[in-house]
């Protein structure tokens, strides 16, 4: 039996950057609701929810930010792949949005391809392996469990994106290696994309700002990446 094919879910007020991606996800077999504002979001999104949906930032009324928050907020939702569809390119906008729960960013103008290609890594990693794993890595206080995709510090629970958890497997699994970020990018995302290494730096901001201090053992190796280290 034929399996129906992903749906996305596009907030973007611009009706040229709508058109586009509809037109091109279409094409690549995604099945695609577009919306200019919020409010006929939230009534699509009551009746169907969707695979991921692509978040614009600068929006009329309820912003994209405040959307994110509610999406992440809303237990139905709270697992949603969200990509932030954003003109601003500034740090603190890339990390705000990131800190609050974003999947992943891609900045205004991009390419077709690069959409693509993110959106496909992102639906990759949320459906995870295929059989739960009963692992559990532990460094000091720190403690991530595969099995239910927990990482706690201390016993509190600390709650990570879909990409931090990824990040943080990668870097407990290979202690004490120094990891490119041109490495990172291709398991934790899937794909290598050339020059793109501030997505994994922005990413590695907020992973650290989420371990408190646990994220001493995250370090940075001048003009190569990042090593997990186990004693600090």
């Amino acid at each position: 039996m034929k399996s129906n094919p992903p749906l996305v879910y596009c907030v973007e007020d611009e009706d040229s950057i709508r058109g586009l991606i509809s037109y091109v996800l279409k094409g690549q077999g995604f099945e695609v609701g577009t919306f200019e504002s919020s409010e006929p979001f939230w009534a699509a999104i009551e009746e169907r929810r969707p695979q991921l949906v692509l978040l614009d930032i600068m929006l009329e009324g309820e912003d994209g930010l405040t959307i994110l928050q509610k999406l992440r907020n809303t237990p139905a939702t709270k697992d949603l792949p969200i990509i932030m569809l954003t003109a601003k390119t500034s740090e603190i906008d890339i990390i705000q949005g990131l800190d609050n729960g974003a999947d992943d960013y891609i900045s205004k103008p991009f390419g077709v391809v690069e959409l693509v290609s993110r959106i496909k890594a992102v639906l990759r990693r949320a459906q995870g392996p295929s059989t739960a794993k009963s692992n559990v890595l532990v460094c000091d206080n720190l403690v991530l469990d595969q099995s239910s995709r927990l990482v706690t510090l201390q016993g509190e629970v600390i709650p990570l994106t879909l990409k931090e958890y990824e990040l943080l497997l990668f870097f407990m699994e290979n202690p004490g290696i120094a990891l490119s970020r041109e490495r990172i990018m291709e398991v934790v995302w899937g794909f290598s994309y050339e020059g793109e290494s501030r997505t994994v730096d922005m990413h590695i901001v907020t992973l650290r700002q989420h371990l408190g201090p646990a994220g001493k053992h995250l370090k940075t190796v001048r003009g190569i990446g990042y090593r997990w280290e186990t004693k600090v």
